[in-house]
């Protein structure tokens, strides 16, 4: 069942964090993304915990619970908010989520609750983000078909669309344990690349590093091994979304990816930002898919949506990139691309269904990425191999620098607001990462 719009979502509403109410805000009360957190400086033992964000301030969820502030929640849903991860809380009901996001919006709004609630609030300048869960299986999808034929024409200029892509989600399994948090450094990789004139290939770093603009959907509750999840039932696995960044090492990846796809390409790092937007907040955002060509065939029975459903979601998303030399000269960072999640060809709830329909278990916690967002021009694309044509067209920055692919000290950054008149704009924070060298 499709989230409805209630009284958290009101634009009337206020929160007695007055950071929480500027409009340049990407957390105001009407968005209440979840995360975990520690504070900078804490002892050790003091570990991590859930928190909200509010304005320019983390909300600890699990204290609130220790001093009875979550009392009347469910017993499941006290349990959950002292643990140190989100997994527990994916693991609620639907009902218990919107419950607990609803009293959360109250403490947040009500003035007689902030004398008891403040203590409990800390600046974000003084918490760490810490991954939001422990992920138990990581799933990359393609579902940009912009994205899909801008690369297959790079490597098979005659077929750049194969057959297959109109009527499956494409995706291959990632690698969960080098899903790392925003702001982690991402070390260049090794690995084997054959130059196209070599007779053999060699092993050393990636010479063609690139980033990946991505959407993340972390799954919320579990369909047992063997039993599929209808797409009538898949939006209640979307517990919410976050940026990924899937780097991406193009020289290995075209001489390992056959026949099997990519495998020491991907796996050495994702990022994700720190903070889950969950599918409660992002329902005024919900919009239908794009419409297929009269060519195009409409997807089978069990990937096909409801009439009138709004399985899409309208996210503004660009990336921005900062050199070591731009950073040196005090300059900001510069945008290389924007597009909007709105226009991929296939949906959370499609990949969902289509990633259990042969029983595969979804468990809370698993992160399916969509792969590539990429728009219908130069400056929509969302990965450097489609902007440069495989560093064929490189790009200039400022100072005089040209990229074909990301050097060593480059720092990229992904981010992401939903905006539409009447409703309250909420954003995603952002997904950062910088080029470490090589290991010698």
């Amino acid at each position: 069942m499709q989230q409805q719009t209630d009284g958290t979502h009101s634009t009337k509403l206020i929160s007695w964090v007055e950071s929480a109410n500027s409009d340049h805000t990407d957390f105001p009360i009407q968005n209440l993304p979840y995360g975990s957190f520690r504070r900078r400086g804490a002892k050790q033992a003091e570990g991590a915990a859930i928190g909200v964000a509010i304005g320019e301030c983390v909300l600890d969820v699990g204290s609130l619970a220790t001093a009875g502030l979550l009392s009347g929640l469910s017993a499941a849903t006290e349990r959950a908010a002292r643990l140190p991860v989100l997994n527990r809380l994916a693991a609620l009901s639907k009902s218990e989520r919107v419950a607990l996001r609803a009293r959360i919006s109250r403490l947040l709004s009500d003035a007689g609750e902030r004398a008891v609630v403040e203590p409990h609030l800390h600046p974000m300048e003084e918490v760490e983000m810490l991954l939001p869960f422990e992920v138990g299986d990581y799933t990359d999808f393609y579902a940009s078909i912009e994205h899909a034929t801008n690369v297959g024409s790079l490597f098979r200029p005659d077929n750049p669309l194969l057959p297959n892509y109109r009527w499956v989600p494409i995706g291959y399994h990632g690698r969960a344990s080098s899903v790392i948090v925003s702001g982690t450094d991402v070390r260049r990789p090794l690995g084997q690349r054959k130059a196209p004139d070599a007779e053999a290939p060699s092993f050393g770093p990636c010479r063609m590093l690139d980033y990946e603009l991505e959407v993340g959907c972390w799954i919320a509750g579990a369909n047992p091994l063997g039993e599929p999840t209808p797409i009538a039932e898949a939006e209640d696995r979307i517990f919410g979304l976050s940026l990924v960044n899937d780097w991406s090492a193009r020289d290995i990846q075209a001489w390992e990816y056959q026949p099997l796809g990519p495998f020491l390409a991907k796996s050495f790092a994702t990022t994700t930002s720190p903070w889950v937007v969950t599918a409660e907040a992002l329902a005024p955002f919900r919009c239908a898919m794009r419409q297929r060509g009269e060519d195009e065939p409409e997807p089978l029975e069990y990937l096909s949506h409801a009439d009138g459903a709004r399985p899409a979601f309208d996210i503004e998303l660009e990336v921005l990139i900062s050199s070591r030399a731009m950073r040196e000269a005090g300059g900001d960072p510069v945008r290389l691309s924007a597009t909007n999640f709105r226009h991929m060809y296939w949906s959370f709830g499609q990949m969902i269904a289509h990633h259990s329909s042969n029983g595969c278990d979804l468990r809370p916690g698993d992160l399916l990425a969509s792969g590539t967002v990429s728009g219908e021009s130069r400056d929509q694309f969302g990965a450097l191999l489609e902007i440069t044509r495989r560093g064929a067209e490189p790009i200039e920055l400022p100072g005089g620098e040209t990229r074909a692919m990301l050097e060593d000290g480059d720092e990229i950054t992904l981010r992401g607001r939903c905006r539409r008149e009447g409703v309250r704009s909420i954003g995603f924070g952002s997904a950062r990462g910088t080029v470490l060298p090589a290991r010698a």
